[in-house]
């Protein structure tokens, strides 16, 4: 069963997660929301962490998020680490709307995936061929400044 943690709830499961971001949108229905799911991931000697956040996003005026963390062996090569990261973060998208049925969700707000890396730094050689992979199985692709699902919420738990 796949486990997610929230900041307020603690472990949920990925049924309590969407029913939670449901409730989370119903408090205020005629706000403007945003879907964000970004995965990051923190590499030692010995393993790699990976970690992918589920953020909704009242535009405006607050959100709440959820993540999931996965061990995996050590990802040493940034090429390999981002695709995995990637691939992750799509893996989910798909997961949610086939097997949650947020497929309503995702037609009425925007979703974004939100991927580390940035036009600074040894990232940027990635940057076409990542956003083109997401945005060609549908999705908006955000990286550095505006991937902040990846490099701000999912980098604070992959430590």
């Amino acid at each position: 069963m796949m486990q997610f943690i929230s900041p307020t709830l603690g472990a949920v499961s990925l049924e309590t997660m969407v029913s939670q971001l449901r409730a989370y949108a119903e408090q205020e229905p005629d706000a403007a929301y945003k879907l964000v799911i970004g995965t990051d991931s923190h590499t030692t000697k010995s393993r790699t962490t990976l970690v992918t956040a589920v953020i909704i996003h009242r535009v405006g005026s607050g959100a709440r998020f959820f993540y999931r963390k996965l061990n995996s062996r050590p990802l040493h090569d940034l090429r390999t680490r981002i695709y995995r990261e990637t691939e992750l973060s799509l893996q989910l998208v798909e997961q949610l709307n086939r097997e949650n049925g947020i497929s309503d969700l995702t037609s009425e707000w925007p979703l974004e995936i939100h991927i580390d890396i940035g036009s600074k730094g040894d990232t940027k050689v990635l940057i076409q061929e990542i956003c083109g992979w997401v945005t060609s199985v549908g999705y908006e692709a955000r990286i550095k400044p505006l991937s902040f699902g990846a490099s701000s919420v999912a980098d604070r738990f992959a430590e």
